[in-house]
């Protein structure tokens, strides 16, 4: 009888544990700029980023005997961890629970697909996989844009041609710097992403110069025009790189500490309120 009080007592706070980590991700206000780099490689994929609020997250992908499997190296790859089972599945079960004012005043969620190897092979699975969730994604259909709760942008080796001529189409493309000035519609390429240290010499230490300021300005305008998003990944974990971020009001703000930029967004949102 004690064995079987025991097991009950502990099923009872297993229960409770699950439920207030559900809660605490139904009830947190979206942080729309955070965005969750490799992602999969948190305690809980996908759950850690909601649970603060973060809206965007990346997974590497690879396929394996017919699957797409998520590690960022090919030799880390597990037969369980699966892009259904660690992103499709619980977005689509999350998304169904939640309500937004509108869909004109919410973004789309964005799931940022990193194709590691081989696009054009992997390219078929995915979109069969996708298939299954169309209603849950943004989707073009005979070139109507039909929202969604979820963008998926592929980056990586991406497929460019065949995303491209899709129809109806669950993907758009994640571009570079170099397509600042693509004549792509932003429904295909939505995103524009780049290695911050390629661009920018500043890491956080004194102040960003104002040619590098105005330069990171620009590139955030000009893809605004056209509707696209911005991101950098290798940015330094720097609240000072963040600040300047924030000012220069890029889209994604690429971290490895989920906590760490959850509290400084919301302080910078806090701090604007008062």
């Amino acid at each position: 009888m004690r064995l079987i009080r025991l097991l009950s007592v502990v099923l009872l706070v297993v229960v409770y544990v699950f439920t207030s980590v559900r809660a605490g991700e139904e009830k947190q206000t979206p942080l729309f700029q955070a965005h969750a780099h490799n992602d999969y490689e948190h305690p809980r994929p996908l759950h850690d980023a909601l649970e603060n609020g973060f809206w965007s997250v990346e997974a590497d992908i690879y396929l394996v005997d017919g699957d797409l499997l998520v590690a960022h190296d090919r030799r880390d790859v597990k037969p369980e961890r699966t892009l259904r089972k660690l992103y499709l599945d619980p977005l689509q079960a999350y998304f169904r629970k939640q309500s937004f004012p509108t869909k004109e005043r919410t973004p789309p969620f964005t799931l940022l697909v990193d194709i590691k190897t081989d696009g054009a092979a992997v390219y078929p699975v995915l979109r069969q996989q996708l298939e299954d969730y169309a209603e849950l994604l943004c989707r073009v259909e005979d070139g109507k844009l039909i929202p969604g709760a979820v963008q998926i942008v592929i980056s990586g080796d991406r497929p460019k041609e065949l995303i491209a001529a899709a129809n109806p189409r669950y993907m758009g493309i994640d571009g570079r710097l170099s397509d600042l000035d693509s004549k792509q519609p932003a429904d295909l390429m939505p995103l524009i992403s780049d290695r911050w240290t390629s661009h920018f010499k500043y890491r956080g230490t004194g102040s960003m110069s104002e040619a590098e300021r105005t330069k990171l300005q620009m590139i955030v305008k000009q893809a605004h025009t056209a509707g696209r998003r911005v991101r950098f990944w290798a940015t330094p974990e720097s609240e000072a790189v963040w600040r300047e971020l924030v000012a220069a009001d890029v889209d994604h703000i690429n971290t490895d500490q989920l906590k760490r930029l959850s509290v400084f967004l919301r302080g910078q949102a806090d701090s604007l309120t008062d």
